[in-house]
């Protein structure tokens, strides 16, 4: 047996760590697969990439669906995970008592320079496993969005996602809304030096 097994924490012992102040809002943790993990610091790009994309977000969808950027979001996997952005059903109160469950979000989004691996591996497996249909991310690096949909189990057991095209500089449908078409030269700014 080994002596260093790592203690997993179920959500509810998660969220009684929060109320009673042992994790804080500054700690930036999140809980995966009962570990808490800390999240990477994130750069100007990202933060950039992130304030334009909330933006556009909410340009394009208005009061049909809720729109929250790094907020909790509850998965049955003992992970409360906190995506760059999230759209979900319904409205801002609808999420007063809990925070989105799988069947009430359309579509998590995940901005990767630093995380691009652990966004690629951990994090697509752990949002297929817990059937999240669409999972985007905005790949900073090589200035283009992956789009995964339709999450499934291979024979080993390992979650993944059906469909993988690679986006850049042009326009794409938001899932559940194909008439909003998000404009995606406009997530990899160039910075005024360049």
């Amino acid at each position: 047996m080994n002596a260093m097994t790592p203690k997993r924490f179920a959500i509810a012992e998660y969220h009684r760590l929060i109320e009673l102040g042992f994790i804080t809002e500054g700690d930036r943790i999140e809980l995966i697969r009962g570990e808490l993990i800390q999240m990477t610091a994130k750069g100007t790009p990202h933060t950039v990439c992130s304030s334009i994309l909330c933006r556009q977000l909410d340009r394009l969808l208005g009061d049909r669906a809720v729109i929250r950027g790094q907020d909790p979001i509850t998965l049955p996997n003992q992970s409360e995970p906190e995506p760059d952005v999230v759209i979900a059903r319904g409205r801002d109160e609808d999420y007063l008592v809990h925070h989105p469950y799988p069947e009430d979000i359309l579509l998590v989004i995940e901005i990767s320079d630093k995380t691009i691996d652990y966004d690629q591996t951990t994090k697509l497996s752990l949002y297929a496993e817990a059937g999240i249909s669409h999972y985007w991310i905005v790949n900073l690096p090589a200035r283009q969005l992956e789009r995964h949909s339709q999450p499934y189990q291979n024979a080993q057991n390992k979650f993944s996602y059906l469909s993988n095209p690679y986006l850049s500089n042009q326009s794409v449908a938001i899932p559940g809304f194909e008439d909003a078409l998000l404009d995606l030269s406009r997530l990899f700014p160039e910075s005024a030096g360049e």
